[in-house]
């Protein structure tokens, strides 16, 4: 019996091609489903997003598969990275309703980016809602540009005839539950590496405290195992990020 030409293919790919493909193409079609959720939190963790609140979908769009940023991200983005945003101009370009927004990071950085709608002869409801998604759809593209992710966002998304959007895929850890073992030991691995960085004692806690919504009185293991897997994860991806901006301990 003969095998499955598209099992062919599939077999054909080395692990390089699958890779080249993904980083070079942008196209994670070849990833089998436990790579892609394994990828898919990858992604989260390097910027600092809660892979439990699904902040990505995939999408395939001109015979690629790729991911797209959910209101979730854009969330979380302003939140994590101190991103305030206001809206600096709205107007009218003919039938198209355009919004221009700005964003400024804690540091002084800003970024614009516009929102456009096409309104035509809308009126009432119809056109209240286009105004209002020219709005989103600005705040959302100006985040992650600022925040240097070039992904389309869900509102652009929904524009695209042609896009074909897949859920987010199975496999990410579950939202519940203690946190797990090897969770524990990363986040203390993290905190005493932070802490020989000079970072200061009452700053990890109380960023511990924020990220993970808790009342964590110090950080021995009796009250880090309070914490569910889901906040783990988000202080785990936070705190990561944050030694990656520290300067290598001399």
């Amino acid at each position: 019996m003969g095998t499955p030409q598209n099992a062919l293919v599939h077999n054909a790919a080395s692990p390089g091609e699958i890779m080249e493909s993904v980083i070079v193409r942008g196209d994670l079609a070849k990833l089998q489903p436990e790579e892609r959720a394994k990828y898919y939190s990858t992604v989260c963790q390097s910027i600092g997003l809660n892979p439990l609140t699904k902040p990505f979908e995939y999408i395939t769009l001109n015979g690629k598969l790729t991911l797209y940023a959910r209101k979730d991200a854009t969330d979380q983005l302003r939140s994590l990275r101190g991103v305030s945003v206001v809206i600096v101009s709205r107007e009218r370009v003919e039938d198209v309703y355009v919004v221009t927004a700005r964003a400024t990071t804690s540091d002084g950085r800003s970024d614009e980016s516009i929102g456009a709608v096409a309104i035509g002869n809308a009126k009432g409801e119809a056109l209240a809602n286009a105004l209002m998604k020219a709005e989103t759809k600005a705040k959302r593209r100006v985040t992650l540009s600022i925040c240097g992710l070039g992904m389309l966002d869900e509102t652009e998304v929904e524009s695209i005839p042609a896009a074909h959007v897949a859920p987010a895929p199975a496999g990410l850890p579950p939202a519940d539950g203690p946190i797990t073992d090897s969770q524990l030991e990363e986040l203390q691995e993290i905190i005493a590496t932070l802490l020989a960085r000079d970072v200061e004692y009452n700053k990890i806690l109380t960023g511990i405290n924020r990220l993970a919504g808790t009342d964590c009185q110090d950080l021995e293991e009796e009250s880090l195992v309070a914490l569910s897997s889901a906040a783990a994860a988000k202080v785990i991806a936070s705190f990561a990020k944050r030694l990656t901006e520290l300067a290598p301990a001399s």
